[in-house]
């Protein structure tokens, strides 16, 4: 039970971080990330359970086809992961989330992994007592 609690608490943890970078990169590059304002706030958190679920589901099968790029790149296409997945969120929620570019696309999956190291080192851990 109390794993069960800890797992939902990480993932509340994980849906909130990935909706506060959403929208914070959709108000400062508001040419390139495009998040519908009819119920903004619904549908950043929407793409954030998304992002969230591509991240379990389908990154692992992602970071295993590119090590080899990965590698020859020492660590530098891993954003490109994340935006991939930003992308496929891009598809899904069709004209709700919109990436018009490239490059602030990649500034926003830098920080989304970013985000990911800074919530498993300081408050991840922690919770899980690490």
């Amino acid at each position: 039970m109390k794993e069960n609690l800890k797992k939902l608490f990480t993932f509340f943890i994980k849906l909130v971080g990935y909706t506060v970078i959403l929208m914070a990169t959709a108000l400062i590059f508001q040419n390139t990330i495009y998040i519908d304002n009819s119920n903004y706030g619904l549908w950043c958190f929407v793409a954030a359970v998304l992002v969230f679920l591509l991240n379990v589901t389908i990154k692992p099968f992602l970071v295993w086809l590119t090590i080899p790029i990965t590698g020859i790149t020492l660590g530098l296409f891993y954003p490109f992961i994340n935006l991939i997945i930003l992308k496929i969120v891009s598809i899904i929620l069709g004209s709700h989330f919109i990436i018009y570019g490239i490059l602030y696309a990649v500034f926003a999956s830098v920080l989304i992994s970013f985000l990911n190291i800074l919530l498993d080192e300081l408050v991840l851990k922690k919770i899980e007592g690490k």
